[in-house]
């Protein structure tokens, strides 16, 4: 399977905004965007101009990256919201809200969506009490996810309830610390969403 594996942190100077990529290290001092916000490459900043297409392509790019997805598959969510009755670019969110990575994230389980998808890869989750290791599987209002039982004794799952009870759980899903389970509440609303996304520029780029 394809996938990036580049530093991450030059992504956050590209887009010029934090995408919280490395977990907790983005909440520190360590953060490398913090120290040096200056665009990747040997020639430093740029100051140019940015047109249309650029504004619409640099936003495609930054939500593209935040939820970690490639450019075929992101396209591919792209041509579902379109065909799903709504709005197309809410419905893209939600989709990427809704992937089984995403939600294991939000829960708490995981302080960064790479760390997710590891984790969700690595079977350690259970999706209505069987096992998944899919992370792009898409959930659905009423489904429920655990931390399989065989597993919650291993590392990283000793401090989970903690970190979980000092995590800020979105008001879609709700989390069982003490169990290590959670679900899926209902669809997210577009308010309940990253407001840092303009998902509207996304529409406009692929409608050109």
């Amino acid at each position: 399977m394809a996938r990036y594996t580049d530093p991450v942190c030059r992504l956050c100077r590209r887009e010029g905004a934090k995408l919280f990529l490395k977990g907790t290290r983005c909440y520190s001092k360590k953060c490398s965007f913090e120290r040096r916000q200056a665009p990747p490459g040997q020639h430093g900043v740029r100051r140019r101009k940015v047109g249309d297409y650029g504004m619409q392509l640099r936003e495609k790019q930054k939500i593209r990256r935040t939820y970690s997805v490639l450019e075929r598959q992101f396209h591919g969510y792209f041509e579902v919201a379109s065909s799903t009755p709504g709005v197309t670019g809410e419905n893209l969110l939600r989709m990427l809200e809704l992937r089984f990575d995403n939600v294991v994230y939000r829960m708490g389980f995981a302080a960064s969506r790479a760390e997710a998808r590891q984790m969700v890869g690595h079977a350690h989750f259970a999706l209505n009490g069987r096992v998944s290791g899919i992370p792009s599987q898409q959930l659905k209002p009423g489904d429920r996810v655990e931390v399989r039982e065989t597993h919650r004794t291993r590392e990283p799952f000793k401090e989970a309830p903690d970190i979980i009870r000092s995590r800020q759980i979105p008001e879609w899903l709700s989390v069982d610390p003490a169990k290590l389970s959670g679900a899926v509440l209902t669809a997210p609303r577009r308010d309940q969403m990253p407001l840092d996304l303009n998902e509207q520029l996304v529409v406009e780029y692929y409608s050109r």
